[in-house]
């Protein structure tokens, strides 16, 4: 970088910083922003990524500049339902007031963490956080985002077990790191990388027999298990549900086998899919699960994992350093974050609220289905986790811009919107689902039309 490019940057940043502390901005500064921030993503993010984006119009004049509760705002103040959530992150909402208010406070206090000193409030989020997980789950182990989680959680289960094999299932979406990827069950997200950790095998989703016979080949060839990784309900997959007792038969095989269950709850936790863990549905205790998305408020990234006592091995003990040591995982921020998120959701029966609200929209759904049976095939979810299915991708495409038009934010998996998500908030207010619900009906029936269903 020469003296020139760093007068350029420190310019640029000036400018950037005087934008973000006003109050107003001008037309010209709106158009200012749009304008530069097309250009900044095509010259230094990704030129691919503008063109990728498949949940708003082809038309990528929608810069995000402000949100509140249930909705965010572009820079000229048009408001759109979120009904994607962040894939997840906005379980209690946009800047949800309370946990602000928590994070704001602590940000007058102290930010970051000296590395050194003993820091509470990490300590305080593991109780609570084992206070508010299933059985005997006790240990904490923070991370800054959901693929570090996993990779702690797979390193962990080495660790316990002296095993090396991973039990992964087909569809499965872990994270995009080396190891997360690695337990990854679609290709599309695989096939650049390999080979990457050989030791996994892949059985299908939702067959508990399919993942015994994997455990007992290997064994039976002399090969260690150290851990099955498995989602309760496959979200990037389309909100992909397993039978009744999947759980509870994959937790006897691995005890029957000593493998580490490690159950990843980064989506379908903190209230997501109508109880505070997916896994409480059918009262099982992994040996590891992993959480994220929501754990942080919609307000700060915070992701991590909780074993039971019997995976933090004396090895763990004698070097607490040897699982990871992230330098921003469990920072007091974002610790303040996810205790206010605990707080406000427990008072206010998030996990209640998601139910009610999830089996409101499946009636809806329904009610759609049968009148667009050609264009929405079919629909499923649990509490806010709810897929829609359509005749192919093109028409996935075409409904979230038609909701998009009628300012309603959906989108399809990462990959495909053949399935689209509905992953809203579950303070949306009820203003707000009935207008999803007739803006659904309106881009179904556009769709139709327009596609001669």
């Amino acid at each position: 970088m020469t003296m020139t490019d760093k007068a350029l940057a420190l310019k640029e940043a000036q400018k950037v910083v005087a934008w973000i502390e006003k109050d107003s901005l001008t037309d010209a500064e709106k158009k200012q922003i749009h304008d530069e921030s097309i250009e900044n993503f095509n010259e230094n993010v990704n030129p691919g990524w503008l063109e990728y984006r498949k949940s708003v119009s082809t038309d990528a004049a929608f810069i995000e500049w402000t949100d509140s509760v249930d909705h965010f705002e572009d820079l000229n103040g048009t408001q759109f339902i979120d009904c994607l959530g962040g894939f997840g992150i906005y379980t209690c909402g946009h800047r949800n007031p309370e946990i602000l208010k928590t994070v704001q406070a602590q940000l007058s206090r102290y930010a970051l963490h000296s590395q050194e000193l003993v820091d509470p409030l990490r300590g305080y989020l593991a109780k609570i956080t084992a206070l508010a997980t299933p059985g005997d789950l006790q240990y904490c182990f923070f991370t800054n985002g959901g693929a570090e989680a996993v990779e702690m959680a797979l390193k962990l289960a080495r660790l316990a077990t002296g095993g090396r094999w991973y039990i992964s299932t087909v569809g499965a979406f872990h994270g995009k790191s080396m190891g997360a990827i690695s337990m990854g069950g679609k290709g599309a997200y695989r096939e650049d990388y390999v080979p990457m950790i050989q030791q996994v095998q892949h059985v299908e989703y939702g067959n508990a027999a399919d993942m015994e016979k994997a455990i007992k080949n290997l064994q039976t060839v002399g090969e260690k298990v150290a851990g099955v990784i498995i989602e309760p309900i496959q979200g990037e997959a389309g909100v992909a549900i397993p039978p009744v007792g999947y759980l509870k038969d994959v937790r006897a095989i691995c005890d029957k086998y000593g493998v580490a269950m490690i159950v990843d709850e980064i989506q379908t936790g903190m209230g997501r899919t109508g109880t505070l863990w997916r896994c409480e549905a059918e009262d099982v205790c992994p040996d590891i699960m992993t959480y994220g998305k929501a754990f942080g408020g919609g307000i700060m990234p915070i992701t991590g994992i909780i074993a039971r006592p019997k995976m933090w091995v004396d090895k763990l003990i004698d070097n607490p350093w040897i699982l990871g040591s992230p330098t921003f995982g469990g920072n007091p921020l974002a610790c303040a974050a996810a205790i206010s998120t605990f707080k406000y959701m427990l008072e206010n029966d998030i996990p209640g609220l998601c139910k009610k609200r999830g089996e409101y929209f499946l009636e809806k759904l329904g009610e759609l289905h049968k009148k667009y049976p050609t264009v929405l095939t079919e629909f499923r979810g649990a509490g806010l986790l709810i897929c829609m299915e359509f005749p192919e991708a093109e028409v996935g495409y075409a409904v979230t811009k038609e909701l998009f038009a009628r300012h309603v934010m959906t989108a399809g998996t990462l990959v495909n919107a053949k399935t689209v998500r509905i992953e809203p908030p579950a303070v949306l207010s009820d203003e707000s689902v009935a207008k999803v619900i007739s803006s659904l009906d309106e881009a179904l029936a556009a769709v139709k039309e327009e596609f001669k269903l």
